[in-house]
């Protein structure tokens, strides 16, 4: 009862990570222009991961696409290919922990559906691992033009979309990783149930040998009584 409570909890961490994990690759702010050391702000610019854009005074925003893929930043590519593959990752992990979870119907044994369930917290694992990487090497990119003092293009701060991501991925790992510890304390409780099984026919065996023993045993005779004259 409680690996199925675990399961549960698992799965719905790991439902909820995958889901911020996936609403962060078409959020609009990844980056927001600083406005450290600006005395008048006219115009915001931000960016995510297709496009940029600026919002004037007024609220309005005009947007341009990356025009080439080929020709964006290494660590843009790189971002995107990791989302996508968290994202992929997440919908096979889905699958794979439905079928594995004790609660549904479907998966096969018990000792099956455990394998599976194991496997769905490894994918889910390495989904939050790949989110993380994609938000982190973003981040990173812009933490290192910010205090660049050389820099001197337009610089951003950390968007909201950073954050969403790094709170996904922790839940994708911290329910994967739930889901794997599942099958370890299900091999535990195999193993004890089955040395106190051994224990206990050990015992009925040599119960059951001293009493056939016994039963071939021959009876004690009486004690003899002499008398004393027998001897003379």
């Amino acid at each position: 009862m409680a690996t199925g409570s675990a399961e549960l909890v698992a799965f719905l961490l790991v439902i909820s990570g995958w889901v911020l994990v996936s609403s962060t690759l078409p959020t609009d702010y990844w980056k927001v222009s600083s406005i450290d050391g600006t005395v008048i702000t006219t115009a915001t610019f931000w960016a995510n991961l297709w496009k940029t854009c600026v919002t004037d005074s007024t609220g309005v925003s005009n947007c341009k696409d990356f025009p080439s893929m080929l020709a964006l930043d290494g660590y843009i590519q790189a971002c995107r290919g990791l989302m996508i593959a968290a994202i992929c990752l997440g919908f096979f992990g889905s699958i794979c922990a439905l079928v594995g979870m004790k609660c549904t119907k479907i998966g096969g044994s018990e000792q099956t559906k455990a394998k599976i369930a194991c496997l769905a917290g490894l994918i889910f694992i390495l989904c939050g691992l790949c989110a993380m990487t994609g938000c982190s090497l973003y981040a990173n990119r812009i933490t290192v033009e910010f205090f660049d003092p050389l820099y001197v293009a337009q610089k951003y701060e950390l968007g909201a979309a950073l954050f969403i991501g790094w709170a996904g991925s922790s839940l994708c790992i911290i329910g994967g990783s739930i889901f794997c510890f599942s099958l370890v304390k299900d091999n535990k409780n195999q193993r004890t149930g089955y040395a106190y099984n051994t224990a206990a026919s050990a015992i009925t065996t040599r119960t059951k040998v001293y009493n056939e023993s016994t039963d071939f045993r021959a009876p004690n005779a009486s004690p003899k009584h002499f008398d004393k004259n027998v001897y003379v």
